[in-house]
């Protein structure tokens, strides 16, 4: 475990450790992941934000940085390399933490409740108060803060949390952050909906991708 502070991670870094967390476990039948599966999960226009399209060299570079951190792992899988994510032996974490970290690299700044329901595929939790109880622990955590929360924002009820693996957060646009109190008074209810159709076309995509898989293995 290193025993300096890692340096800040890049947006496309980030995204290449949340992915090898999620797909550990919606996945596990293809994990550890090729390149190839794995710059599929960053370009995912699904359950993302903000939507990249990062190339395989520049997805190669990030696994390089992150194998260079020790918190990604290379393996051999039969004629290509595989990479599986070590976050939660670097860092010192449970897997409940490891998948809150996941979920804000994965889809940025959001609310207990909101983590709650967008990790819901890499851990359950019980309730938000479990969440937030998680979220203390990382934004108080000895060997430096793992995320903070956010200023609430004008006229919201809930405040956002946001991972400090990039550093820190940039302030909010001035237009979000303006919003008027009735549109951000049902922004919670909004994005449940839209966690719940994320998450429903995120199953597909993987689905596909399994069904591509076995197609692939069988000659078809």
């Amino acid at each position: 475990m290193p025993t300096a502070p890692l340096p800040a991670l890049s947006l496309l870094e980030t995204r290449v450790l949340g992915v090898l967390v999620e797909k550990q476990h919606t996945v596990p039948d293809s994990y550890p992941l090729t390149l190839n599966a794995l710059v599929s999960g960053c370009n995912q226009k699904t359950s993302r934000h903000p939507v990249i399209e990062a190339s395989e060299a520049e997805a190669q570079a990030a696994l390089d940085h992150l194998k260079s951190l020790s918190l990604v792992v290379e393996s051999s899988g039969g004629r290509v390399m595989r990479y599986a994510h070590n976050a939660g032996r670097v860092l010192g974490l449970p897997g409940p933490s490891v998948a809150l970290l996941a979920t804000l690299m994965l889809r940025g700044p959001q609310t207990a409740g909101e983590l709650r329901i967008n990790s819901e595929r890499l851990h359950a939790f019980t309730d938000i108060s479990a969440v937030e109880a998680f979220l203390e622990e990382l934004a108080t955590r000895p060997a430096g803060a793992l995320v903070a929360e956010l200023p609430r924002l004008a006229g919201t009820r809930e405040t956002r949390w946001a991972h400090l693996l990039s550093g820190a957060p940039a302030e909010p646009a001035a237009a979000e952050a303006t919003a008027a109190p009735a549109q951000a008074a049902s922004l919670g209810e909004i994005a449940a909906l839209k966690a719940n159709v994320g998450r429903l076309e995120a199953e597909v995509a993987e689905l596909r991708e399994t069904l591509a898989r076995v197609v692939r293995e069988l000659g078809l």
